[in-house]
C-alpha cells in the first residue's frame, strides 16, 4: 500500500467519525448525562495499573469525544487529548466546560502521527490510549515512535486495548476462528449506524482498519525505545463483544469460566 493511498483511507475514516459524533453523543451508550453526573467507564484493572495521576501531564491519543480523557482529569491530572475529527474535538472541549474542567483539559484536532507537534516533544508523563484505537493506525511503529517522541524521561505509556485474537473470532461464539491471526493487509468493509446506535442514519459507512498481533504492538513499543513493563490479559470487556458473552456487572464474560479467550489486553512501557 503506498502512503498516499493510505492517507486516502485515513481520510475516508475521518468522514466516517465525523458523522458519528453527534450520533455517539447522543447515545446513551456514552450517557453524557450520567458522565456529566460523574459517572465514569474504567475497569478497576486501568485504575491500579495506571495509579495515581493526580499532578501529571497526560495525553490521550485518540480521544474521541474526550470521556476517559475527562475522567482523569477529574483524577487530577492535567489532560491533553487529542483526535483526527474536528467535530469529537469539539465536542470533548464543550464537555470540559460544562463540568467545570476546560482550565484542565485542552483538546487538539490533529492526526496522531503530527501529536509531537500539535502537542510538545517530551511534553507528558503519561499517554494514555484506550480500546478501539490501534485498529484505525495503519502504520504501529510510527505510532511507538510518537509516543516515545511525547514522553519526558521515566514517562509511561499505558494501553488498553481489545485483544487482536478477537479480530479473527466469530461474532456468535467468539471461539470458532473464522480468518487469519498473522494477516497485515488492510481491511475495507461497510459499516452502517454506529456500535452506540445501530439504528441510526448514516451516509459515510465505508472503513478500513488495520490488524495489529500482540507480538506487533509488544515490538512496535520496545523497537521505539521504551521498556516494557508489564503486558496483562484480561477476561472482561465493556461491551457484549460475542452473543454468548454474559454479563457481569456492568462488563461481560465467558459463560464457561474453564473455556475463556483474552478479551482486552493492557500493556505498560517506560521511557528510559
Amino acid at each position: 500500500m503506498t502512503d498516499t493511498s493510505a492517507a486516502d483511507l485515513v481520510e475516508q475514516n475521518k468522514r466516517h467519525w465525523d458523522e458519528r459524533v453527534p450520533i455517539n453523543a447522543a447515545s446513551s451508550f456514552y450517557d453524557l448525562d450520567g458522565f456529566r453526573a460523574g459517572d465514569e467507564d474504567f475497569d478497576p484493572f486501568q485504575l491500579d495499573e495506571v495509579g495515581d495521576v493526580d499532578g501529571l501531564d497526560l495525553v490521550h491519543l485518540q480521544c474521541h469525544i474526550g470521556l476517559d480523557s475527562l475522567s482523569w482529569a477529574r483524577r487530577g491530572a492535567r489532560v491533553s487529548g487529542l483526535d483526527f475529527s474536528a467535530p469529537a474535538i469539539r465536542k470533548a472541549a464543550e464537555l470540559a466546560d460544562e463540568i467545570g474542567l476546560g482550565d484542565r483539559a485542552r483538546f487538539v484536532s490533529a492526526d496522531v502521527y503530527d501529536a509531537v507537534d500539535a502537542l510538545g516533544a517530551a511534553a507528558f508523563d503519561l499517554v494514555y490510549t484506550g480500546m478501539g484505537a490501534l485498529m484505525w493506525l495503519s502504520d504501529i511503529q510510527r505510532w511507538a515512535r510518537t509516543v516515545a517522541g511525547l514522553l519526558r524521561p521515566g514517562g509511561r505509556l499505558y494501553l488498553v486495548e481489545m485483544h487482536p485474537v478477537s479480530d479473527v473470532l466469530d461474532d456468535a461464539s467468539g471461539t470458532a476462528v473464522t480468518g487469519d491471526y498473522f494477516a497485515r493487509d488492510a481491511r475495507t468493509y461497510e459499516l452502517r449506524g454506529s456500535y452506540a446506535d445501530w439504528d441510526a442514519q448514516t451516509t459515510h459507512n465505508t472503513v478500513t482498519e488495520w490488524h495489529h498481533t500482540l507480538g506487533d504492538v509488544v515490538s512496535a513499543v520496545a523497537g521505539a525505545g521504551l521498556r516494557i513493563e508489564f503486558v496483562h490479559e484480561h477476561d472482561v470487556i465493556p461491551f457484549r463483544r460475542y452473543g454468548t458473552l454474559v454479563a457481569d456487572g456492568t462488563r461481560f464474560r465467558y459463560p464457561d469460566p474453564s473455556r475463556r479467550l483474552p478479551l482486552l489486553y493492557s500493556l505498560a512501557a517506560t521511557a528510559v
